[in-house]
């Protein structure tokens, strides 16, 4: 059961962490819409094994920052920080338009996938900041072999995020601006809100 919960809490994270439309997900939409389902797959697929490799980094840190008593103190208030940044981050997010995605072209989509997701700089932090905030919330354990289900959760949820974007291709296409605003907004709140709470924790 307890490797059951890490694979949900991986895949829940990756889920909504991934959630706002974004350059990854704005990418796989216009593929769907342009190019056809079997290569927006293929994108999707190449993301989500870089995400694999981001949360198997992130959460190699975290398990070794935990196993250093010394630094958990210094790395709750790097999360707090963390947390600040992505609800900054979000909030502008929300405010700002979402335009034409113009990276379609020819060739291998997976390899676009893999390309593209790489150079998403949110993603190690992103991880390592929610791992930290779970595991001091004893919801899991970083350490072998509880953080491979993380990960491999994390890497489900992420191709799960972009499934829904290709199913859901014309409804969302026509309503993006709508769900952009909104779904930053939460986003923004939820990370806010997270980060104020883990202060009180601290400092209480």
């Amino acid at each position: 059961m307890i490797y059951i919960l890490h694979v949900f809490y991986g895949m829940t994270m990756a889920y909504f962490g991934l959630i706002s439309p974004g350059m990854l997900n704005m990418t796989v939409l216009k593929i769907r819409i342009n190019v056809g389902k079997i290569e927006s797959l293929k994108f999707a697929l190449g993301a989500a094994l870089i995400i694999l490799f981001q949360s198997g980094i992130a959460l190699f840190f975290a398990d070794f920052f935990i196993k250093n008593p010394k630094v958990i103190e210094i790395l709750k208030t790097a999360g707090i920080f963390v947390f600040f940044i992505l609800a900054v981050f979000f909030f502008f997010l929300s405010r700002k338009k979402v335009g034409e995605n113009n990276m379609i072209s020819k060739g291998n989509f997976f390899i676009k996938g893999l390309a593209m997701s790489s150079v998403n700089m949110l993603a190690i932090p992103f991880y390592l900041g929610i791992s930290i905030y779970l595991g001091s919330e004893n919801k899991i354990i970083i350490e072998f072999p509880y953080i491979l289900f993380f990960i491999l959760g994390a890497t489900m949820g992420s191709f799960l995020l972009f499934y829904t974007y290709i199913f859901f291709a014309k409804i969302i296409s026509k309503k993006i601006s709508f769900i952009a605003t909104n779904i930053n907004i939460i986003l923004s709140l939820l990370f806010l809100s997270l980060g104020i709470f883990t202060l009180v924790k601290l400092i209480s």
